[in-house]
């Protein structure tokens, strides 16, 4: 299949990317990944959860965990009202390393911030439509994307530049703003989830022509 092909190219390059962030931040690919996830969730999360969200074994991110924690980037608090847990959080200086990570540009997001605008916006809502297919047949856990938020209103406005709502901050927004990784993201019921998507995919505008 070409498109995979594609996708396994393109691939190959985020990996390096990764590796070049990581090195900017100190840490190895699978640590900044938790500091990533980490990073926007002051509450923390449990060492499932955690590598639930990264799709690795339990024993690799605890690894991980144990490499962040020796370093001071994250720390290890009971779970409240359940003392035998802990939930896994970000420290200061986990998120000074985190920033840090932005001084190593990746080559992926420089080619595709060379995209034209519209083209860049229509290639976000193609990795929308991928993300969305993976977590739907639980390939991938629910993502805190705005098309499986319960406050995100699809085409609610006949602007055409801002044809979308959010119901948490009561404000439109365009295409282009649309979130893959929302910190006030709160998951929709399934079927919510499912009429949402309908009615943004049904109203999406056509490509754009080259």
């Amino acid at each position: 299949m070409r498109v995979l092909e594609g996708l396994e190219r393109i691939a190959t390059a985020i990996r390096a990317d990764d590796w070049n962030r990581a090195r900017a931040a100190g840490v190895n690919p699978t640590q900044l990944a938790i500091l990533d996830v980490l990073e926007g969730r002051p509450a923390g999360l449990a060492v499932r959860d955690l590598a639930s969200q990264l799709g690795v074994s339990q024993p690799t991110a605890t690894d991980s965990i144990l490499a962040l924690e020796r370093k001071g980037m994250v720390e290890k608090r009971p779970e409240p009202g359940d003392g035998r847990s802990q939930r896994v959080q970000i420290t200061p200086a986990g998120r000074d390393a985190h920033a840090a990570r932005a001084a190593a540009p990746g080559a992926v997001a420089q080619a595709a911030s060379a995209l034209p605008d519209d083209q860049q916006e229509y290639l976000l809502l193609l990795v929308v439509s991928v993300i969305r297919q993976l977590q739907e047949s639980q390939a991938i856990p629910i993502q805190r994307m705005c098309v499986s938020c319960r406050y995100f209103r699809p085409y609610a406005h006949a602007d055409a530049a801002k044809p979308h709502h959010c119901n948490f901050v009561d404000a439109a927004f365009g295409q282009q703003d649309l979130r893959i990784d929302c910190r006030e993201h709160e998951t929709a019921d399934p079927s919510v989830r499912a009429a949402t998507w309908t009615a943004f995919e049904g109203s999406q505008p056509p490509p754009p022509s080259r």
